[in-house]
């Protein structure tokens, strides 16, 4: 019989610690469902006690998913664990992750711990986890640069209180894919209860290797989990990515001999609408969901891949969703049409009021626009006018002026909590006068960090998807608007990354 590997996406917890990756409520519901229609076996959710924004998340995404495991981070004490706890409470299935770093440099310097004050706690944690739910994940922290002695004496601890599945993180990309494999297999040997649990690795992609370091724990280590995330998001240079290990694991099943549950015709559908949300473009190059993966520009590949698709192909395009930019819609389409294709894409709006605002949206798009793919409707659903929350900065018109030789100006109406106000100013080009005419009344003092804009369907009648980074006070983040005008999206973009800023909730700093 073959095995099962299990795919547990982090998208929305160690993804989110990407900078200025964070995401609304509204958001993560729509990627959760999402990655449940791709049958990703575990959600990370969040890390519940990080904030209350966060808890609520964790709960909302717990309450709507019925077919995954929907889990949340904790640190390893009672009040962390607690609060994941009654997070997940209307979950079909949930899981406690908790995790403590059990590194000699995490130990020492961050944790301030002796290495059996960190064992105490471990097993403390874990036993106390147990007792609030049956399924209990246990990750050491850096447990790749811990002394292997110490993690399998903490290992062995936590599977005998309970862990049902242990975690062994290359937090900061440090391994090498050989050595981490035989890492994870000396462990398990070390460990006399291994059998007992489903091990797990995490790795980052600080040296370009995080797919790599987990192919190598799970045929060389004996892995059953990996730990990845939608297109490699994640903090630094980010995570493993989902969809590179399921085609890697699906692809070279003659080597690997392992099961994947995922639908992988969801692949590319999740990889647009993490990219959209968050406003992190993928690069065309990227492996299986970036626009070049099936693209042959030899002339030697082209005459190949006509005769027969397999000289050059080694996976469908189709299979992993690339058929999915269909036209879908136009300015004849009613109501239920729209409706319909919203819950096909696993769009859920909570109420006829949003349902409305965004069939609105749409017949505004339809006819500006001749066709309406499905990027158009994930990017307008987006759109902070038709979610239920009321934001703080929200967008009503803008005109401007720009001729040769003269400087460009802008005037933009917006509401500045509820209140109508207006923004003039000139630039060094249009997007430049708009934006500083929104910064002429806001005044936020924040600076800019990157400005990119991108075509959601391609052809120049394309929405253009505009994306703002700002940075202020330490903080990072990221704004996303879309129109086919790029001077109302980069508008859009703009006061979308202000009212990131202005919501001031606090949030914990998770395990990487």
């Amino acid at each position: 019989m073959t095995d099962k590997l299990i795919i547990f996406d982090t998208t929305l917890r160690d993804g989110e610690q990407s900078p200025g990756a964070s995401m609304t409520r509204d958001e993560k519901l729509r990627i959760a469902r999402q990655l449940e229609r791709l049958k990703v076996d575990v959600i990370e959710a969040g890390f519940a006690a990080s904030s209350n924004g966060d808890f609520e998340c964790v709960k909302a995404i717990a309450e709507a998913i019925k077919d995954s495991t929907v889990c949340s981070l904790s640190r390893a004490n009672d009040r962390d664990i607690a609060r994941a706890a009654e997070a997940l409470k209307g979950a079909n299935r949930g899981r406690i992750h908790t995790f403590i770093a059990t590194s000699p440099l995490h130990m020492e310097k961050k944790l301030r711990m002796t290495p059996d004050e960190v064992f105490e706690q471990a097993k403390l944690a874990v036993r106390f986890a147990r007792n609030l739910m049956g399924d209990i994940e246990f990750s050491a922290e850096d447990g790749y640069r811990s002394d292997i002695d110490f993690l399998a004496r903490i290992c062995e601890a936590v599977i005998k209180e309970g862990a049902t599945t242990i975690n062994i993180p290359d937090t900061v990309g440090y391994a090498i894919p050989e050595l981490y494999g035989e890492f994870i297999r000396t462990l398990r040997e070390k460990v006399p209860n291994s059998d007992q649990a489903i091990w797990s690795v995490h790795c980052h992609n600080d040296l370009g290797m995080a797919v790599a370091n987990s192919l190598a724990g799970v045929k060389v280590g004996g892995a059953r989990q990996v730990e990845c995330t939608i297109n490699g998001l994640g903090e630094r240079a980010g995570n493993c990515s989902l969809e590179e290990i399921v085609m890697a694991v699906k692809t070279r099943k003659d080597y690997f001999g392992l099961e994947v549950g995922i639908d992988t015709s969801q692949i590319v559908p999740a990889s647009k609408m993490v990219s959209s949300v968050t406003g992190f473009v993928v690069q065309p190059n990227k492996a299986v969901v970036g626009a070049n993966a099936f693209a042959h520009a030899s002339g030697i590949h082209q005459d190949g891949v006509l005769k027969a698709r397999d000289t050059y192909e080694i996976m469908r395009a189709e299979d992993v969703g690339w058929s999915a930019n269909k036209i879908v819609l136009g300015k004849l389409s009613g109501r239920n049409a729209f409706k319909q294709r919203l819950q096909e894409l696993g769009v859920m709006l909570e109420s006829e009021g949003e349902i409305m605002a965004a069939f609105a949206k749409f017949k505004e798009l339809a006819d500006r626009k001749s066709e309406i793919f499905d990027e158009d409707i994930l990017a307008l659903v987006g759109d902070e006018s038709v979610t239920a929350e009321k934001e703080h900065y929200g967008f009503i018109s803008l005109a401007q002026h720009s001729e040769t030789g003269e400087m460009p100006q802008a005037e933009i109406v917006f509401t500045v909590g509820g209140d109508e106000v207006r923004g003039q100013s000139q630039g060094n080009g249009p997007v430049d006068a708009s934006l500083k005419a929104i910064e002429s009344h806001v005044q936020s003092g924040a600076e800019m960090v990157l400005y990119s804009v991108n075509a959601i369907s391609g052809s120049t009648e394309s929405q253009g998807e505009v994306t703002v980074r700002l940075q202020s006070s330490g903080r990072v983040v990221n704004g996303v608007g879309a129109d086919p005008d790029i001077i109302v999206a980069s508008a859009k973009a703009y006061l979308s990354a202000l009212n990131k800023l202005h919501d001031k909730s606090d949030r914990v700093a998770a395990q990487g």
